[in-house]
């Protein structure tokens, strides 16, 4: 069978969920079982993938998502612990006092504190931490999903301290004899190039990062907002590209100074201590403050099960420190617990739940509990029981509240993720095809050729968006993107950090991050809606991505990439010049109501 064919039969599973979640807009729990019927019958009958491979690739999916479960429940549990002790009540009004611009909120929530948790714990958790949170003070949970979902892009290369680049891209490209060579050529050391590779992630990221921002804030006021106005979104563009460089100059620095592990946490550190006091002060912030019309009025299937009472009066003084301790202790122990050189990372990674060649393949299943972020979630909720002198009755609301909401994210997951795998692990089979994510990646390679810059950061995505996870997509492709480079005479640490740009920025339409996200604000059954939504930051983030790469490599000129940036340049100026006529209208309004 040729490439060309052999691709097209790989998109299928990829295009089944595309048409079951987007196009036809089915909740997951309804469009994932379908979607991994068809991905086991393409596995079984084109690839010939055995039926024991198909069983352990479900089994090892099944385990995943109990994992995912974990990060779900306990983020929930969190959030549920702080709002029957009364602390979102401070926390709320705490974002007041910063500013009551919901725009402002949504960059300082979202974008900086939601990066720092990147930093901190991958896997997807900041989105399920930060959705709930938006939440609770006063946003729509599909708005609030939403920004959280964007917030997976620019600091994700670098979740779970580096993981993404030391773990993939590492494990993807340390065992081929080709890049042994190439690096004996270049009289470097695999670390030091991986440590390069990072860099030039880092700034590909830093370049797109300063705009998302201003992504989140524009789609919020046009999706969420009571006149569905672009322009109100692009009125705080000063504010947003602000906070947009306080997160990627320090972010880019550290990779490319200290490496892989840190740019996102220290990245997101740096960019609260600056942006929140000019938040306070007012600096940059639009003159006319932006809000969401009252809750009665919103579109119904902006609501989930998530509900915060904002009149309800506080149950306890809860000072601010006490409100956010839950949250710093949440940090701090996601730090320690992932640094090598800490004793307490060995002691975690030590507790292994493992499963060898299931069902006489090759594949082993291993799990770690206390690694995951979830366990570190429900661990800190426990400690808030003493923290907040909370009662029996009100943590048991909690759990209770907690666990119906990750029953219903549960239908989803326990399909989804299985399909992941099966898609991956169908490298085994009697055909003797490459695995299906291998046979797509060669044929969109052949239709490319020399302008393979332009798609290495799409491959990325898809990697993400079918695998569920950056670091498991640079696994996958990044020995295949630096193939392809050196066929091609491109530098190959140029195009495999296209790859891992392009892993990261589609993690925004990752069906079980979609999922995981959805659930923990409270909102099941609108997954296809999210993903329609989260496509457009994903397609500017890639095409922007692919013309930075093709520049990199070909220089400027009277080429495809200098009409992409071109192009890019055009609309990003387009957009600002129109935000700052929309703050000269709103100030004018303002005198003349004043």
């Amino acid at each position: 069978m040729s490439i060309g064919v052999l691709a097209l039969l790989a998109v299928v599973p990829i295009l089944s969920v595309f048409l079951f979640l987007v196009v036809l807009r089915w909740p997951a729990k309804r469009a994932m079982p379908i979607s991994l019927v068809v991905t086991v019958l393409m596995a079984m009958f084109v690839w010939q993938v055995p039926g024991n491979q198909v069983a352990a690739a479900s089994v090892k999916g099944v385990v995943t998502a109990l994992e995912v479960a974990v990060i779900v429940f306990g983020a929930i549990l969190l959030l549920n612990t702080l709002k029957e002790s009364g602390a979102v009540f401070t926390i709320r009004k705490g974002f007041t006092s910063i500013s009551p611009d919901r725009r402002v909120q949504t960059i300082i929530v979202c974008w900086l504190f939601g990066s720092f948790l990147e930093g901190a714990a991958g896997w997807g958790a900041p989105a399920t931490i930060v959705g709930p949170l938006l939440v609770a003070i006063g946003f729509p949970a599909m708005g609030a999903v939403m920004v959280a979902l964007i917030l997976q892009s620019t600091p994700v290369s670098y979740g779970a301290v580096g993981t993404p680049i030391l773990i993939g891209v590492n494990s993807g490209l340390k065992d081929s004899p080709l890049v042994q060579k190439y690096i004996t050529e270049q009289g470097t050391t695999m670390e030091a190039y991986i440590n390069g590779i990072g860099g030039q992630v880092a700034i590909i990221h830093g370049i797109i990062g300063i705009f998302i921002p201003l992504f989140m804030v524009t789609m919020l006021t046009f999706f969420f907002g009571k006149n569905k106005s672009i322009k109100e979104g692009l009125a705080v563009w000063k504010f947003a590209i602000f906070a947009g460089l306080s997160f990627t100059v320090p972010y880019a620095l550290v990779a490319n100074l200290l490496g892989p592990e840190f740019p996102s946490l220290i990245g997101g550190l740096v960019g609260l201590a600056i942006v929140v006091p000019a938040a306070k002060k007012g600096l940059f912030v639009p003159k006319r403050t932006w809000d969401f019309d009252k809750a009665s009025n919103w579109d119904p299937a902006w609501t989930g099960s998530l509900q915060v009472d904002e009149s309800e009066k506080p149950k306890r003084n809860i000072s601010p420190l006490v409100a956010w301790m839950p949250y710093l202790l949440v940090a701090v122990l996601l730090v320690v617990t992932r640094l090598e050189y800490l004793p307490f990372a060995s002691w975690v990674q030590s507790w292994v739940l493992s499963l060898e060649n299931v069902f006489g393949t090759s594949i082993s299943v291993e799990s770690k509990p206390l690694n995951i972020p979830g366990t570190i979630f429900i661990l800190v909720s426990l400690l808030s029981i003493f923290l907040y002198k909370m009662n029996m009755k009100e943590y048991g609301r909690a759990v209770k509240d907690s666990f119906k909401t990750i029953v219903s994210a549960m239908a989803a997951l326990i399909f989804a993720v299985p399909m992941v795998q099966v898609f991956i692990n169908s490298g085994i089979n009697a055909a003797e095809y490459a695995s299906m994510p291998l046979a797509l990646a060669e044929g969109i390679s052949n239709v490319f050729g020399s302008y393979w810059p332009l798609a290495a950061p799409t491959i990325g995505a898809i990697g993400a968006f079918a695998a569920g996870s950056n670091t498991i997509s640079n696994m996958m492709f990044s020995l295949f993107q630096f193939g392809v480079a050196d066929n091609i005479l491109a530098a190959p640490a140029t195009i495999v950090a296209l790859q891992a740009v392009g892993g990261a920025a589609g993690n925004m339409i990752c069906v079980h991050n979609v999922v995981a996200a959805s659930a923990a604000a409270g909102l099941i059954g609108k997954e296809g809606n999210l993903i329609r939504k989260t496509l457009i930051p994903m397609t500017f983030y890639v095409i922007f991505a692919g013309g930075i790469g093709y520049v990199a490599i070909n220089g400027f000129g009277l080429n495809i990439g200098t009409f992409i940036l071109a192009a890019v340049a055009v609309f990003i100026v387009t957009f600002i010049v129109k935000g700052q006529r929309q703050s000269r209208v709103d100030i004018k309004q303002m005198r003349e109501t004043a």
